[in-house]
């Protein structure tokens, strides 16, 4: 096995190739050709503020942000890149159109994918951003590459049709232009925001269609100007906040408070592991709950017991009018690292969406590896009725089913 990762005089050609090892074990990288351009391609050159070992580890390399810490750019980790370009499946020869150029990394990667006979195209709303980009891809003498900066959400102001699309910001809407600037038959891949959560799905366009053929898990910086996303907080000093989804009927003020009022507290009998994954129970709510939603809560709410979601920052609740449930856990004191899997619920309707909530532990304990299968429609119009695990959105509402 390679060790120049925790060799403290490792050059960054040794620390690539520990990269590309790592990720080669742990089944992100699956084929030649994308081994072969992580192999290639020095990200060190890519993140020149960081040390090549941060470069090269398993971590995303921020390299802007706003004046209150917010990342606005950075290159995401090297996993992650992997299992995105892996899911796109690049072929030699193919224009690719790219959304968020980033530090130019990934541009630089889909050039070696596309070879001498494909062309990729990268776009950024942020000037800084593709300042920086181009620089880079200059200077690593990545030529097959057009950075161009303005607003993604319109694609290719060329118009030009892509074999191949990617995404590494979070879209919360596939935007109508990149329905036409994908070919027939061609692959999307990006981050995509529904119900307060982000997934990589990997797309295959069938005509007015696109069907996943690949969900996981993911987290990018979200994408400027898609503006469906809402968030409020519901209790005082802003400790505890909701985000959800204009095509939500969630009123947060009818919620305000509702943290102070009598709660239930639920036990499931489903218990998780210290390396279990169990975001798997806010993917299925996507699919059965139109009041699914993510609830999120300061350090302050959950050390004064006023909330205690399963991870604080990010977890699933259910929403009906002045009521709400969300996912907890609860520790197994005989067994150390395990915990349960349970649900707390507030307003005069906890009961019921505590049990729902419940419902929805169950069906992901009895098959916890299941994965959806996400629609994507160009419009409504393709949509003859009122669809099971529909998400409305205004370009490209979805579909969620199991």
């Amino acid at each position: 096995m390679n060790t120049a990762a925790s060799t403290p005089d490792a050059t960054p050609d040794e620390l690539r190739a520990a990269m590309v090892d790592r990720l080669a074990i742990s089944g992100a990288v699956l084929t030649g050709a994308v081994e072969d351009a992580m192999r290639a391609v020095p990200r060190h050159l890519f993140a020149p503020d960081a040390a090549p070992g941060e470069a090269y580890a398993e971590q995303a390399v921020i390299t802007k942000r706003a004046p209150d810490g917010t990342s606005l750019s950075c290159a995401s980790g090297p996993g992650i890149v992997a299992m995105m370009l892996e899911a796109l499946i690049v072929l030699p020869g193919q224009r690719v159109l790219e959304i968020g150029a980033g530090t130019g990394y990934s541009a630089a990667l889909l050039a070696h994918l596309t070879g001498p006979g494909g062309h990729v195209t990268t776009i950024d709303i942020d000037p800084d951003v593709t300042s920086g980009a181009s620089a880079a891809l200059a200077a690593t003498g990545v030529e097959a590459v057009t950075v161009l900066t303005g607003d993604g959400v319109f694609g290719d102001p060329d118009g030009h049709v892509h074999d191949r699309l990617i995404a590494t910001v979070g879209v919360w809407d596939i935007s109508s232009a990149w329905w036409d600037q994908l070919t027939p038959g061609g692959r999307l891949v990006l981050p995509l925001r529904w119900r307060g959560q982000t997934r990589a799905v990997a797309f295959r366009r069938e005509g007015d269609r696109m069907i996943s053929e690949s969900v996981e898990l993911c987290g990018f910086v979200p994408m400027i100007g898609q503006e469906g996303e809402r968030t409020a907080p519901i209790h005082h000093g802003d400790l505890v906040a909701l985000h959800w989804d204009q095509d939500q009927a969630i009123d947060p003020d009818a919620l305000t408070g509702v943290l102070a009022r009598k709660r239930t507290i639920a036990l499931s009998g489903v218990e998780v592991g210290p390396y279990d994954p169990f975001d798997g129970i806010w993917l299925r709510l996507t699919a059965a709950e139109p009041g699914c939603c993510r609830i999120a809560a300061t350090p302050e709410a959950v050390k004064s017991a006023l909330c205690a979601p399963a991870i604080p920052q990010r977890s699933p609740a259910l929403i009906e009018g002045d009521s709400l449930a969300y996912l907890s856990l609860a520790r197994n004191h005989a067994a150390p690292g395990r915990h349960m899997l349970g649900v707390i619920g507030h307003g005069p309707n906890r009961h019921d969406l505590t049990d729902r909530l419940i419902e929805g532990i169950h069906t992901w304990n009895s098959d916890r590896a299941a994965i959806p299968t996400v629609t994507a429609y160009r419009g409504l119009a393709g949509l003859a009725h009122q669809a099971s695990g529909l998400i409305r959105k205004p370009d490209s509402p979805l579909t969620i089913t199991f």
